[in-house]
């Protein structure tokens, strides 16, 4: 494409596909509802022109919480389209991180999407005084509400309507003055070390990045992608909006996050980005219906999956099967693999990927055995998302891949990786001397440490700052150990520690639906998830995959004891980022008493803790956590 901009891509787009093809598809009501490229830009330019009515000027900003919508991504080209840009935030945020983001991004401009949303901005309202307006689009339970900060998101189209037509061509008078070094977007960081830094990304960066990354992993017009990832992380905005707007993808949204893969089955797209979690969630319930199958059901899977290991095996050391194994690998895929696949929705897939976080071999390995060439994407938000993938054929599940086009990448004398290309930030907003420290010389600094192979991938190892060493210098990942312990059905999240200590423990987080549906059918009762932690059965079936991963370690990285913790670990108790990482020394100085109970040799640690709501209440828990050695 010729356009520098989204919103000259959407003009652009919709120029060459007019009413012919669906642009955006939502569910809603069970019925799947299309809009055309026509449509689609209709509704920007109305929308766009309906907030200059209200007041927006260029340079001004808009804030997005709600679910992946269409209206979000048209409120998004809309205030660039009108000179400005936005930032996303996500729709579980609790009151602090959303009046942060607003705050610190200097809003002018909230569109949220339903009374939920709407609530948590009126509630602040006196904390959030640079907001003139609240656009909604979901208008359920907000009827008999009458504030004047308050807009229909309809309503505004409707202004924009009008305002047209005393200010003709207005629309595409201000489409034409956008620039590809204006900022397109504001996207939160991680945060793993408090409130998240606002990463601006360029028109330029974001629409590079989506060029050079189609050069290695092809995109068509034709392609279907469902959008059911949070639009404020990178990687969603990477796909469903530079990515869509670039190659004319059809993007599909789910009725609602309960129905998105039930929802994404019926669409069967041929383009699925995901981060591991999302990954490692549904090789657990694969695994648990498998348990779950029949005995000859159960009989075949077990037999079938060695052959296809083996076949991934053969692709990626790049070696030739012996002359029976396609036919054989041929048979357990049509009778396993292929109804595997169609009941996962990835009929279809041609380009299956995985970023934001390292992924376990494991995982990785189980799903090139179902036939899915799934690959790694390596990057951050600063560089826009990406800056190495695995290649077409050259696919090693211990790496990252190569660089993508216009991407330079190498590893400082401290370890450090260094990127550089057109995908890499102008820097964060309002927060120079930050921006000073990641961007050196051209060069982005990531903070994970790693290496280069003799064939030119990347190899990430850890977090500069969580690579640990043992008191006799032996260094570990605790990243690595932690993915292969959530290689496990039964174990939705790990923390490890050992960092001048003589061993490694865990503090491991069971998945209260497996678990429990293993204790009901084992005959155990039990009440909550402090309650089903704490049965002496679960913690047995829990040291026998501790157990399992410990035989694939070295002997000095083995886990040598470890507790079930009685909580899950949660983004709104500070633990997680929003994108489900561990704020690790959050974590470690949080769980201290039961860190320094398990190296002082206790077996059972009392615990009185307590757990904050979303709602700011608080309750009590009191329990006995038991310590395992393994």
């Amino acid at each position: 494409m010729s356009a520098d901009t989204f919103p000259k891509l959407l003009v652009e787009q919709a120029g060459k596909y007019g009413s012919g093809k669906v642009a955006l598809r939502e569910k809603d009501l069970g019925i799947w509802q299309s809009m055309t490229w026509a449509d689609y830009l209709e509704k920007v330019k109305y929308f766009s022109l309906g907030l200059i009515s209200l007041g927006f000027e260029p340079g001004d900003k808009i804030s997005i919480i709600g679910d992946n919508k269409p209206e979000w991504i048209i409120a998004e080209l809309a205030a660039q389209s009108a000179g400005g840009f936005g930032a996303g935030i996500y729709q579980d945020s609790i009151l602090k991180e959303v009046a942060y983001i607003i705050n610190h991004s200097e809003t002018k401009f909230v569109i949220a999407e339903d009374q939920e949303q709407v609530d948590k901005i009126l509630d602040m309202q006196e904390e959030l005084p640079g907001v003139k307006k609240i656009i909604y689009y979901d208008p359920k339970g907000l009827g008999t509400y009458r504030s004047d900060l308050l807009a229909h998101f309809p309503d505004v189209i409707g202004l924009g309507r009008e305002y047209e037509k005393s200010h003709p061509g207005a629309f595409e008078k201000n489409v034409e003055s956008t620039k590809s070094s204006d900022v397109a977007w504001i996207c939160t960081t991680s945060g793993t070390t408090g409130f998240p830094k606002l990463a601006m990304l360029t028109h330029r960066n974001l629409i590079s990045m989506a060029t050079n990354l189609g050069r290695v992993d092809p995109k068509f017009d034709s392609d279907e992608f469902v959008s059911f990832l949070p639009l404020p992380w990178v990687g969603e905005q990477m796909m469903a909006v530079a990515s869509g707007l670039l190659f004319g993808l059809t993007i599909n949204f789910p009725e609602s996050s309960e129905s998105a893969q039930a929802d994404l089955r019926e669409i069967g797209p041929h383009i699925l980005f995901s981060p591991p979690r999302v990954w490692e969630n549904m090789c657990a319930s694969v695994q648990v219906k498998v348990m779950d199958a029949s005995f000859l059901k159960r009989a075949f899977f077990n037999a079938c999956v060695p052959i296809g290991r083996k076949w991934s095996e053969y692709q990626f050391e790049k070696k030739k099967p012996p002359f029976y194994f396609p036919l054989l690998y041929t048979l357990a895929y049509l009778a396993v693999f292929k109804p595997l696949k169609e009941r996962l929705g990835f009929t279809n897939i041609r380009s299956a990927t995985t970023g934001g976080a390292a992924l376990g071999p494991d995982t990785f390995k189980f799903f090139h055995a179902l036939g899915i060439s799934l690959k790694q994407i390596y990057g951050q938000t600063e560089i826009s998302g990406i800056s190495c993938i695995h290649k077409n054929g050259d696919i090693n599940p211990d790496t990252m891949g190569e660089p993508i086009p216009e991407t330079e990448v190498k590893i400082s004398e401290t370890g450090e990786i260094l990127s550089k290309s057109p995908a890499v930030f102008p820097g964060y907003y309002k927060q120079p001397e930050e921006t000073a420290k990641t961007v050196i010389d051209g060069w982005l600094h990531s903070g994970d440490a790693g290496y280069l192979t003799p064939e030119g991938h990347i190899v990430v190892i850890d977090r500069i700052k969580d690579v640990m060493s043992l008191i006799d210098g032996v260094k570990f990942s605790p990243q690595f150990i932690e993915n292969k312990l959530k290689f496990s059905p039964y174990i939705k999240e790990a923390v490890t520690v050992g960092h001048n200590r003589d061993f490694i423990i865990a503090m491991i987080c069971i998945d209260f639906g497996i678990v429990g549906n293993w204790a009901e059918r084992n005959k155990i009762n039990y009440t909550t998830y402090t309650d089903l932690s704490s049965k002496e059965e679960v913690v047995d079936l829990i040291q026998k995959e501790v157990h399992k991963v410990n035989k694939g370690l070295p002997e000095n990285a083995k886990v040598r004891r470890f507790v079930l913790l009685y909580k899950e670990l949660d983004p709104d108790d500070d633990e997680l980022t929003r994108t489900r990482k561990v704020r690790r020394h959050f974590v470690e100085e949080k769980y201290g008493e039961i860190i320094e109970g398990m190296y002082g040799g206790r077996d059972a640690i009392g615990i009185e803790a307590v757990i904050k709501f979303q709602d700011g209440k608080t309750s009590t828990i009191k329990t006995v956590i038991t310590v395992r050695n393994v």
